[in-house]
C-alpha cells in the first residue's frame, strides 16, 4: 500500500519510547494511538485517492456521489449532505461545484424554499459512482490488510470513541467501550 520504501523501524513506537523517557508515561500510549490513527488515515486516504484518480475523483467527492447514490431519487438537500458527511457547508459547496463541472451532479431548486438547493446525481454520476465503488471495494476495502477480527475491534473502538466525543448519539446496542479480551491460550 505505501508508495515508499518501508522505514527500518516504527517511528511511532520510537516516539512512544521518547514520551516514556521524558516521564510522560501516562500519555505515551494514548499519543501512540492518536498518532497511529492519523498515520493510518493518511495511508488509507492516499490509497483511496490513487484508486479514484482514473475516475477523476478525490475521496471527498466520491463520498458526495456515494451518499447521493443511496438517497431516494438520488438527490438530497445540500445542507443535509453537509450534515451527513460531517463537513462544513463551504466544503460541500466546493465538492458539488467540481462534481457539477464534471457533469456528475446538478443543482436543483427546492420549490418550497428559495434558499434551499438539492444536489442530484446525473446518469453519468450514477455510472461513475458505481464503477468507483467497485474499484474501492476490490482494491481497498477488501484488501486493507486488517484481519477480520481486527476490523470489528477497530470499528467498535472508534465508534465508541466517536460517540463519547459527541460525534453522534449512540443507540442502546452500541458498545461505547470494548468488551474485555478473552484470556490468551497457553
Amino acid at each position: 500500500m505505501p508508495q515508499h520504501e518501508p522505514l527500518p523501524r516504527d517511528p511511532i513506537a520510537e516516539a512512544r519510547r521518547n514520551w516514556e523517557r521524558e516521564g510522560w508515561t501516562q500519555a505515551a500510549g494514548p499519543m501512540a494511538a492518536v498518532t497511529s490513527i492519523m498515520r493510518a488515515q493518511q495511508l488509507l486516504l492516499g490509497q483511496a485517492d490513487r484508486i479514484l484518480k482514473p475516475f477523476r475523483l478525490t475521496f471527498s467527492r466520491y463520498e458526495v456521489l456515494a451518499l447521493l447514490s443511496f438517497a431516494r431519487e438520488h438527490k438530497m438537500l445540500m445542507k443535509k449532505a453537509s450534515a451527513l458527511l460531517q463537513v462544513h457547508p463551504t466544503s460541500i459547496t466546493n465538492a458539488v461545484d467540481r462534481l457539477e463541472d464534471a457533469g456528475l451532479v446538478r443543482r436543483e431548486p427546492v420549490s418550497t424554499d428559495r434558499r434551499a438547493v438539492n444536489v442530484a446525481l446525473t446518469l453519468e454520476g450514477l455510472e461513475i459512482v458505481e464503477q468507483a465503488s467497485r474499484a474501492l471495494n476490490e482494491q481497498l476495502f477488501l484488501t486493507t490488510g486488517f484481519e477480520e477480527q481486527e476490523v470489528e475491534t477497530i470499528v467498535a473502538a472508534l465508534s465508541g470513541f466517536r460517540a463519547r466525543s459527541g460525534d453522534f448519539t449512540a443507540p442502546e446496542n452500541l458498545p461505547v467501550s470494548l468488551p474485555p479480551s478473552p484470556p490468551a491460550a497457553s
